[in-house]
């Protein structure tokens, strides 16, 4: 009689393997960066979440680079905006051809790097791989623009996605990038692995008929006996790291300097509505209303703290937050989302170049991709998103920081449950990660033991 383990073994659908030996491995790539190519470029489809300063740039640029050299047709990279000069500026540095295109494809193209908001300008059928720079961006993008990044990379033998951390809760994510690379539909995964939390009929509605906006409201949690099976399912074609010891290699060139993040709780001047004292915010609605009520308080506090000579990133939830900053801080500068593509992509680059002083955005628009190590200091007013987040402080304390970061937290009474949420997701986050960490060693050690079933005996003088 078969057991349950050995039934679920058959249906897990572990990733298949479509991809080929690499034949260019640069010496400049360090070990643990040598062997997610390998193990990426032998793939073919894949997914790498390598924490902010692990090198995902010259990992993609050097999967990107085999792709050419095995298929002799080009490949193309698609980033958040101004990630792509970035991208381009460290191919010239580690002395890789790559050009970046608005749209039209270069002469003679090799790889060619674009932003998300211009894939629809190329063509699929001149491409034999794609990789998706910072992929977690996607679902920042409407349903008809993620949907076309989704249908061009799933026309291409060759895909690979790169991003800093998945969400921790956002199952629906990790089933599109699943669905993106050739495995299991992000459906067919909910209904593999997971059951509605309150099983109501609107939730088995949305299993079979839903779209992802429906999918996210409703609760799911693990079936019994699936969770292992997921996090295997997920390693068989995603590898996960956050330091380069979770692949077994010494991290000591990659150690982050002190963070201290700072909380500062500002008294309203303008009392809740028939309240005597101010009462933690329960709802989305009541929080709005708190953030419209204590704008004016917030943004004089974020004005003071970064009154002085360096460098800061300043985020913020609302545009009449970022108007509010902009005005109170003379020499900052407002990336706002009616902002034309190439007024962002200016005013991102000279903040990532030193030749503007504060930057004024939401995470939504700048949190992901840039480096902005120069910048040590970074102010939030709080939101329910982790990731939103941990993305915009990772801008600037990552690998490659030589400075202590600072990031200060501006809020009121009334927002302090959003502080206690934003903590459980942190802790959720811990726990996701270590679970696909322990299952992707687990995966490596299996794919080991595949390749070389018998032990080899070592002479005695070895």
């Amino acid at each position: 009689m078969t057991d349950y383990a050995t039934f679920l073994d058959r249906k897990l659908q572990l990733g298949g393997e479509w991809g080929f030996a690499p034949s260019v491995m640069p010496e400049w790539l360090y070990g643990f960066q040598q062997a997610l190519v390998e193990w990426a470029t032998a793939k073919g489809r894949a997914a790498i979440f390598a924490d902010c300063g692990l090198g995902k740039t010259p990992m993609q640029l050097v999967w990107a680079e085999n792709v050419v050299e095995h298929t002799g047709r080009p490949v193309l990279i698609a980033a958040p905006l101004a990630v792509s000069h970035q991208i381009v500026r460290e191919a010239d540095k580690f002395g890789i051809v790559a050009a970046r295109s608005q749209g039209q494809m270069p002469d003679d193209p090799r790889i060619v790097v674009t932003n998300y908001e211009r894939v629809h300008h190329f063509r699929p059928a001149d491409f034999a791989g794609m990789v998706c720079d910072e992929s977690s961006i996607l679902k920042n993008f409407d349903g008809v623009r993620k949907a076309e990044v989704t249908e061009f990379m799933r026309l291409l033998p060759y895909r690979l996605l790169c991003t800093a951390t998945a969400a921790p809760n956002d199952y629906i994510e990790l089933g599109t990038s699943s669905e993106a690379l050739g495995e299991l539909g992000y459906m067919d995964m909910l209904g593999r692995f997971f059951r509605n939390a309150d099983n109501t009929v609107k939730a088995r509605v949305y299993l079979e008929r839903g779209t992802a906006k429906q999918l996210e409201r409703a609760k799911f949690r693990f079936k019994g006996h699936a969770e292992e099976a997921f996090w295997r399912w997920v390693a068989s074609w995603a590898r996960a790291l956050r330091r380069p010891s979770d692949l077994g290699y010494p991290d000591d060139q990659f150690i982050l300097p002190p963070l201290e993040e700072r909380s500062h709780i500002v008294d309203a001047t303008t009392p809740q509505p028939d309240r005597l004292f101010d009462l933690v915010a329960n709802s989305f609605r009541e929080e709005r209303e708190e953030r419209r009520r204590t704008i004016t308080e917030r943004c004089e506090k974020i004005a003071e703290l970064v009154d002085h000579d360096q460098q800061a990133l300043v985020w913020c939830q609302l545009n009449t937050e970022g108007d509010m900053l902009t005005s109170l801080i003379p020499d900052a500068q407002q990336v706002k989302g009616s902002d034309s593509d190439d007024d962002k992509e200016a005013r991102l680059l000279a903040f990532a170049e030193g030749d503007l002083r504060v930057l004024v955005t939401k995470p939504k628009i700048g949190a992901w991709g840039l480096n902005l190590q120069r910048c040590a200091h970074v102010t939030f007013f709080p939101s329910h998103s982790y990731e939103q987040y941990y993305q915009g402080v990772r801008r600037c304390w990552r690998f490659g920081q030589t400075r202590p970061v600072t990031v200060d937290i501006v809020a009121t009474e009334g927002e302090t449950g959003i502080a206690a949420n934003l903590q459980r997701k942190a802790e959720q986050a811990d726990r996701m990660f270590t679970a696909l960490v322990r299952h992707m060693d687990d995966a490596m050690r299996l794919e080991s033991e595949a390749r070389f079933p018998e032990e080899t005996e070592v002479p005695a003088w070895l």
